[in-house]
């Protein structure tokens, strides 16, 4: 996979803006650098259909994937509010916490790949990770999600009507590709996206400076494309290193190159008034520090509190809305007689 870290190169033209209550304009040209979001992100090695996505939906709040049936993909992801949980770190089974902060869920099926370092390639396969994770769900393995599955009526039922072609249609890969396929239409349209459309009027006078404000900061360096973010990895501490030092080393990690420490997939700036605290440690917990920290160690750059406070307003045009309907939590199967109790 391939890593981009460009060079850190800042817009040399001034955006017009007018401090009189004119319209302030923005140069379109730039939203070249930006798409906005698709209906949905299809896989080809996963198409959609009605009942995939119902299946994954279901499996998605079903907390007997846990090993003391008191977590799902929606204790650490709470779709109601905007995907995350709120929490620095989340915590698992038996009250044990991680160490990475949650990110959201929404719009994630748009990034490069999945979890902060990247280490699973996309949403299918970043489902298949929680409930084997020691601390978050801790299942066995595989296998004993399968047997777990199996001792329940409706799913046998409903992974058969899925998957059709597969003798053996409960396998720990079709409960992925089920949650993977309602994740892929967890999207969040915001006013920035009817701006990109040619809405003139989607953003207020204050949005479309803090717009110009995020261009000329340089922001756009790495917080681009439909996911204003998510696209590619990035160095923390690019230009001044971290304070305080960090302990986490990233994609090092996954890849065991020492040139990947410290790299950590760019978040999607989506939602982000919504989703502190902020970092793969979630120890900022307020956006104005973080916008301010970003410019100094990303960009070298000490902005005004003027400017973070512009930069921070447009950030709240990428606050999008929430499907109500698709995520209401559907009544799940209950029970077999073998099903294990906790």
């Amino acid at each position: 996979m391939k890593y981009y870290v460009p060079l850190i190169a800042f817009i040399s033209f001034l955006l017009p803006y007018s401090s009189h209550g004119e319209e302030v304009k923005v140069d379109r040209a730039m939203l070249g650098l930006f798409q906005p979001l698709p209906e949905s992100v299809e896989n080809p090695d996963n198409p959609f259909t009605e009942d995939k996505i119902n299946l994954g939906r279901m499996l998605y709040f079903d907390k007997r994937l846990s090993a003391d049936r008191t977590i799902s993909c929606a204790s650490c992801h709470h779709l109601e509010s905007y995907g995350d949980n709120g929490a620095r770190v989340p915590k698992g089974i038996n009250g044990l916490t991680g160490d990475r902060n949650s990110p959201t869920v929404y719009n994630a099926a748009l990034h490069i790949s999945q979890f902060w370092d990247g280490r699973e390639p996309d949403v299918e396969h970043q489902a298949m990770g929680p409930p084997l994770n020691g601390i978050e769900m801790g299942m066995k393995d595989g296998a004993h999600v399968e047997s777990v599955l199996k001792t329940i009526p409706g799913y046998v039922e409903l992974f058969g009507k899925v998957f059709p072609e597969d003798p053996d249609s409960i396998t720990f890969e079709n409960m992925g590709k089920a949650i993977g396929a309602f994740e892929r239409k967890l999207l969040t349209p915001s006013p920035f996206d009817a701006f990109l459309k040619g809405d003139e009027d989607a953003l207020t006078n204050e949005q479309k400076q803090g717009l110009n404000t995020f261009i000329t900061t340089g922001c756009i360096t790495c917080h681009n494309g439909a996911g204003v973010g998510g696209h590619m990895y990035q160095k923390v501490g690019l230009v001044s290193p971290w304070e305080p030092p960090l302990e986490d080393t990233g994609r090092e990690k996954v890849t065991g190159n020492e040139a990947d420490r410290f790299f950590l997939k760019v978040p999607s700036l989506r939602n982000i008034t919504e989703t502190g605290p902020y970092m793969h440690h979630g120890e900022v917990r307020d956006l104005r520090e973080m916008v301010k920290k970003m410019a100094f160690h990303q960009l070298g750059r000490e902005i005004s509190d003027d400017d973070i406070k512009s930069i921070v307003v447009f950030l709240g045009a990428l606050k999008g809305e929430l499907p109500m309907e698709y995520i209401k939590e559907p009544e799940l199967p209950a029970d077999g007689p073998d099903t294990p109790k906790p």
